[in-house]
């Protein structure tokens, strides 16, 4: 199973790097290695996405009632939370 997900991994990469949207370097400390990066092409389109997720998310949430939204606020401060300490 593991050996699919490399074999993934590396294709999803060389399709994005096909497409122009990252830049593949070598790891200096692991040849084996490739450390990708964003283009500026990949960078506005996930600019472009992030903003269009972001309308979606607040046209949708919009529509809530404050007990719902209230709800979405404390479950968002618990991943925060999660987020700053793995182990909680």
């Amino acid at each position: 199973m593991t050996i699919e997900l490399e074999v993934t991994a590396t294709r999803v990469a060389a399709h994005l790097e096909a497409r122009g949207l990252v830049a593949r370097t070598g790891d200096p400390g692991d040849g084996r290695v490739s450390l990708l990066s964003a283009t500026a092409q990949g960078s506005a389109l996930l600019k472009a996405m992030r903003s269009r997720k972001n309308a979606y998310l607040a046209a949708r949430m919009a529509g809530l009632g404050a007990e719902d939204r209230a709800a979405l606020e404390r479950a968002a401060d618990v991943l925060e939370r999660m987020l700053e300490d793995p182990r909680t």
